[in-house]
This record gives structure tokens, sequence and C-alpha cells, in this order.
């Protein structure tokens, strides 16, 4: 049984703490944009295939000390980062993605996505149904409640915003943890055992799988939460019912990552790139209205990356 007690650290913080700033964010000049751009440029001519790009095949010596100081804070600090000011306007949508690609490798190893084992995803509204069990959070524009994806460190390049509304919202996992470890002690031993969770691969029986919403990683806490997708679960014909409980349980985190006092907003400008580390950060989305004009509709490219911790 994980001793369930409160967890200390930098990644234990408060929204008011995080907006303060901090070494989580920075803005590139306009040297680290032309280097970037040539970068872009590089790698665009020499052919080098999304899924191989590499961090050796995107060098960037003004900009690459900077990227290695924030992969540190993302890691191993505050489990957030930002890189505002990259050069997305005049890129093609293939330059667009091997500037995402190029940058993140700095962060961490591109890892594939999902069972076509896509090297990114773009997220925009398609149209889909959210209330289709199968349906990807990155396929609509609904609201997105707060969850961790499946990986070390989750990244976003911002292309284009909405018109309105997509507001990213990213909480300490931390800080929930020892909130509800202070005050439910009760729930947060049910946090640490087996939840059922839909992998939304199919209706097939390999589409469920259990872990635990806590576990400890040394001194670390490693969270992994996705309320859509463990009461999505429910639809598996041998998942057991959530227990009243686990609903409690679901209720008060839910309630606490939306607490202003945990929950800090963040919205993502073109050029804008977000960094996460799902274990100690937990994201959500506002719903979203877009341009009428399909090329000017919001577009962001998300990344996985591992950093070898799990």
């Amino acid at each position: 049984m994980a001793v369930v007690e409160q967890v200390r650290g930098p990644a234990d913080w408060r929204a008011d703490q995080l907006a303060d700033g901090g070494r989580w964010r920075f803005t590139v000049d306009e040297a680290q944009r032309a280097e970037l751009r040539a970068a872009v440029a590089a790698v665009d001519a020499a052919g080098v295939p999304l899924d191989g790009l590499s961090r050796a095949d995107f060098p960037l010596p003004a900009l690459g000390a900077e990227l290695d100081g924030l992969a540190a804070e993302v890691t191993g600090g505050c489990g957030v980062g930002m890189v505002r000011g990259l050069p997305v306007t005049g890129l093609t949508e293939r330059g667009c993605e091997l500037l995402a690609l190029g940058v993140a490798a700095h962060v961490g190893r591109l890892v594939p996505q999902g069972p076509d084992g896509a090297i990114l995803r773009h997220v925009r509204d398609r149209g889909a149904d959210p209330d289709r069990p199968t349906t990807r959070s990155y396929e609509h524009r609904r609201g997105i409640g707060y969850h961790a994806d499946p990986t070390d460190v989750v990244a976003l390049l911002c292309v284009r915003p909405a018109r309105s509304g997509g507001l990213s919202t990213v909480v300490s996992s931390v800080a929930v943890h020892n909130e509800v470890v202070r005050t439910r002690p009760d729930l947060a031993r049910l946090l640490y055992q087996p939840w059922w969770y839909d992998r939304r691969t199919g209706d097939g029986p390999d589409s469920f799988a259990q872990r635990p919403v806590y576990a400890r990683d040394g001194d670390r806490l490693a969270a992994h939460y996705g309320p859509d997708y463990i009461r999505s679960a429910q639809r598996g014909a041998h998942v057991p019912r959530l227990t009243p409980a686990q609903r409690e349980a679901m209720d008060t985190l839910d309630r606490l990552h939306a607490d202003p006092r945990f929950s800090l907003g963040m919205d993502l400008r073109a050029g804008d790139m977000q960094f996460l580390d799902n274990g100690v950060v937990v994201h959500a989305r506002t719903a979203y209205e877009d341009h009428p004009e399909p090329e000017r509709r919001r577009d962001l490219i998300r990344l996985w990356l591992d950093t070898g911790r799990r």
C-alpha cells in the first residue's frame, strides 16, 4: 500500500505563485527567431521526415541553452514551461510542424500518439461529436475537463487561436493532491487504488485498462487523472460501476481543479508553445468559437515527449 502523505517540492504551487513569474517562461528574441527560421528551412530542404526529426537535425546554438533550462524546469521544477514568440507567421503547415518538432526535440524524445503512430496531432475542430465515446478531445471545440496525457510531457504550439474561447488552464496535481490528503484522507487513499480508464481505441476489452489516479515515484508524485475517460470507461461490459465513494472523489477533484486558488489560465497566442509535465500538472480547455474562414480557424500542434522517467 502506497504511503498517503503530502508531497513537497517545486511542483507544489498555487495559481498566484506561478503567475508571479519564474524560470518557466521566456520570449525568444529576433536573433533566436532567425535561427529557428533557418533551422526549419534547412530540415525542410533536406526532406527530413516528420517522424524522423531529432535534436541533432535541429541545432539551435543561440536558443539551445534556454531550452535546456526550460526542460529542467518542466521535468524537475514546477512542471510548466512556456516559450513565446516562435516564428509561425509566414510558415507553411509543414513548416509549423517542423518548428514544433524541432523545438520540442530539445525538451524530450518525441513519441507517437495513438494506435496509428502519428508523431503529431493538429488540435482542430473537425465537427466530431464529443458525446461519442471514441471521439478524441482534439477533434471538437467543446470544453475539455482537467486531465493528464499518457506521456511524460505534452507540448502545444499555437499556430492560430480561436476567434473566442479555447483558454488553456493548468493546475498543480501536487497542490490538489496535498489538499485532498489534508482534508479528505479517506478519498486520498481511494485515489491511490486502481481505477478503470477508457483508451477509446474501440469497443473491445483492450480499450479499457486500470491504473491509480495517484502514485509515488520515489519522492515525486505521479498523477494520472482524466474524468472524461473514467466516465466513458463505464461503457465497458466488464468494467464495474463507479461506487458512491469514487464519484465523491471525482467530484472533489473536479471542484478543486476548478478552484481559482489552484487553476491558472493561459490564453495561448500565435507563436506560444506550452510544455506540461503530466505527472505533476493537469490541464483543461474551455469551449471555443472559430472564425468562419478555414484559413483563420484555431490550430494547435500537439506533441508527446518522453523524458526517460516512465
